[in-house]
């Protein structure tokens, strides 16, 4: 029951309430794992696995077709950043070839409540976000890479995102099918 005249504001709530999950899910790997690099994979790999099947709603909710070239793709994919997260990445740092970019986040709603302790310095807290880039963009036929080179949670000024396109994937037909 909420006192008279107090509102709350249900997309705040659920903002939050994802962080904090988000938040445990770090923190349960932690105690499972022996050492920083296997969470991180870890997280990378949970990503990949969300982004696989991710990619599928998001081409439903926005009607997308295909990407014309990687520009395209990168405002696509702050497109998705906006309509899953609630945050505009800007997009920047293009390479001289169009095969790279950066995606830099003023605010990271994963990161709201979080500090990490000395020990965990190694830890990239939002690998999952890496992972759901590839698994997603591995679905509409592009190979690509995805690492964190600045992070507001080891003191850099934002947290930037590195992508780079590896090469165009051939649509595989399965076995026996031809």
């Amino acid at each position: 029951m909420s006192r008279p005249g107090t509102r709350l504001d249900a997309k705040k709530v659920n903002s939050e309430l994802f962080t904090l999950t988000y938040g445990a899910l770090v923190s349960q790997l932690m105690r499972d794992y022996e050492n920083v690099e296997d969470v991180n994979k870890q997280l990378e790999r949970m990503g990949y696995n969300i982004g696989v099947r991710l990619i599928e709603d998001f081409l439903a909710k926005t009607g997308s077709g295909r990407c014309y070239d990687f520009r395209d793709t990168a405002e696509k994919i702050q497109t998705g950043f906006r309509l899953y997260l609630g945050v505009t990445p800007t997009i920047t740092n293009w390479s001289s070839a169009g095969d790279e970019f950066s995606l830099q986040f003023e605010s990271n709603p994963l990161t709201e409540f979080v500090e990490l302790p000395d020990h965990c310095l190694g830890l990239k807290y939002c690998n999952i976000l890496t992972g759901v880039l590839r698994g997603a963009l591995e679905m509409v036929q592009m190979d690509v890479t995805s690492v964190f080179v600045q992070d507001i949670l080891k003191g850099d000024s934002c947290t930037e995102l590195r992508i780079k396109f590896i090469k165009r994937l051939e649509d595989a037909i399965p076995a026996g099918e031809d």
